[in-house]
């Protein structure tokens, strides 16, 4: 079996973690702290394969590019993503926003990439984020959902990080489609830094108190998320639409709801599995065999 059949659910699957991940990592530091950390083991990480496996390095132009697409893929998002979510967003909101990844993924791509989507892949992403709306519509009833008021700072960060994510995917997929991904994810790291660095140093007191919890979370964001998700998420923006691999997020929140049923023994409601097979139709029509000429031919 190929990487290209597997590597999507590989993806998925490690992806999902991070949410997890979040939750014990808020209980032991401080977001953007942990996060620094996070990025230099990262970026060490990246590095040493680089020397085990000689890669050959890019040049500065497409350095320059590597370290811009960072900020945005890992220091803009995930740094407003952790900061929201710490500062009072609820989980079930913050996965909504989420789900409009793929959407304005869909909207951009034929102003920046020059993808055409069919009218299946556009049902497709409609579908996938009703499914979302529908699985976590119980915790949007919550009473602990109800006063979103004086979350609007958050949310507005939340929605910035969103929108981060979603540029830095489709610079990724316009200016860095050639050259050793590995070297890549090295300098990418680097953008992180840069932007979470100064906001830690800012706002934070550089918390983490270096429990075995803490150092779990820590050992699997780096070797499971940062290197194996980013790096099948690198690998999917290359091989693959950038719509298709946007799509896949929308399979987050259901895949994070049953590990959290296994792991917490939280319900999976009725809600919740309605809205994980509207998710899977909708992801389906997304990631159908398209009829127009793949980019990379388009481009070439």
């Amino acid at each position: 079996m190929s990487l290209d059949r597997i590597a999507p659910a590989i993806f998925v699957l490690l992806w999902s973690t991070g949410w997890v991940v979040a939750k014990y990592a808020a209980i032991h530091s401080e977001p953007f702290t942990f996060l620094a950390v996070r990025y230099v083991l990262s970026a060490l990480a990246f590095l040493s394969l680089c020397l085990a496996m000689r890669a050959v390095w890019p040049g500065r132009a497409v350095a320059f590019k590597a370290v811009y697409s960072g900020m945005f893929l890992h220091g803009f998002y995930l740094g407003g993503l952790w900061w929201a979510i710490s500062n009072g967003v609820p989980a079930g909101v913050s996965g909504i926003i989420a789900a409009m990844q793929p959407l304005l993924t869909a909207m951009a791509t034929p102003l920046l990439v020059g993808e055409r989507l069919q009218g299946v892949q556009r049902l497709g992403l409609m579908l996938g984020f009703l499914g979302i709306a529908i699985a976590v519509s119980p915790k949007l009833l919550d009473p602990s959902t109800a006063d979103l008021g004086n979350a609007a700072v958050p949310l507005s960060i939340n929605l910035i990080a969103m929108c981060s994510v979603t540029f830095g995917t489709l610079y990724q997929k316009k200016h860095l489609q050639t050259g050793n991904l590995v070297p890549i994810a090295s300098l990418q790291y680097i953008g992180a830094l840069i932007v979470t660095v100064p906001l830690m140093l800012a706002f934070e007191g550089m918390h983490f108190d270096g429990s075995a919890q803490a150092l779990a979370a820590l050992i699997w964001s780096v070797f499971g998320l940062s290197m194996g998700g980013v790096g099948l998420l690198l690998y999917l923006i290359r091989r693959g639409q950038v719509s298709r691999a946007a799509s896949l997020i929308y399979l987050m929140p259901p895949t994070v709801a049953l590990e959290a049923y296994i792991a917490f023994g939280e319900p999976l409601t009725l809600p919740l599995i309605l809205g994980t097979i509207v998710v899977v139709t909708g992801v389906y029509l997304t990631n159908k065999q398209a009829r127009v000429a793949p980019l990379r031919e388009q481009l070439q």
